[in-house]
């Protein structure tokens, strides 16, 4: 049998332009195991892309601090401290560079994320002063409670679905995965990888974006039914 997932999904289930990939939605529904999206965005993105896709609710969203699985859905970190935080920084002249609408945090709830445009000097100070984690992933800068990890996500995942979170397979490309893949019994690295990832991961791939997770994936399913 194939085992379950843990997927990244910037970098991971992307092209390189950041589109999701249209095979997403040919592979994920068919893989018969649980799959678990693990990712920096705020909680309705995987959500939505959980319906899209046609698989069951099972995220860690808001890189840890967000884990709804099977309509369980459980909320961390110090938030109040994160939304102190974030006025600092604008209070100090930061922008956080997403607009009026700011809808990267308009439906988050326990972190805030800023655009990588952004005074990241200002940003990492900040974040120092409250104490907070800061995660450059590529496509944003987060502050986040340093006790949140989509490590930490994906053990609570693996409890509701009653499996050991060993038994998991993650695939992902950032500094926020890093914690998933020392997690995960394996983890995959994709081309595109930062080098906090490629550092923790078990395997670098050197296919990039989603042609490497489908790489990674092909070789699960070839290991359950040589």
């Amino acid at each position: 049998m194939v085992p379950p997932l843990a997927l990244d999904i910037d970098g991971t289930l992307t092209t390189a332009s950041g589109r999701i990939d249209a095979r997403v939605f040919e592979l994920l529904p068919d893989w018969d195991a649980p799959v678990v999206l693990a990712t920096g965005k705020s909680f309705p993105y995987p959500i939505a892309l959980c319906h899209f896709v046609g698989i069951p609710e099972r995220v860690i969203a808001e890189n840890g601090g967000v884990v709804c699985v099977d309509e369980r859905v459980r909320i961390e970190g110090d938030v109040e401290r994160v939304v102190a935080a974030a006025e600092a920084f604008r209070e100090r002249g930061g922008e956080l560079g997403w607009g009026d609408a700011n809808t990267p945090n308009r439906w988050r709830e326990t972190e805030v994320a800023a655009r990588v445009t952004a005074d990241e000097a200002l940003l990492r100070e900040v974040a120092e002063e409250f104490g907070l984690a800061f995660l450059d992933t590529g496509y944003a800068y987060h502050l986040t409670d340093p006790n949140v990890s989509k490590g930490n996500g994906l053990r609570e995942a693996a409890s509701i679905l009653d499996r050991d979170p060993g038994a998991f397979v993650a695939v992902g490309d950032s500094m926020n995965d890093a914690s998933t893949f020392a997690v995960a019994g394996e983890s995959y690295a994709l081309a595109n990888a930062d080098e906090t990832a490629r550092d923790v991961a078990d395997v670098v791939l050197d296919a990039g974006y989603m042609d490497g997770t489908l790489a990674a994936l092909a070789s699960l399913i070839e290991r359950a039914d040589p």
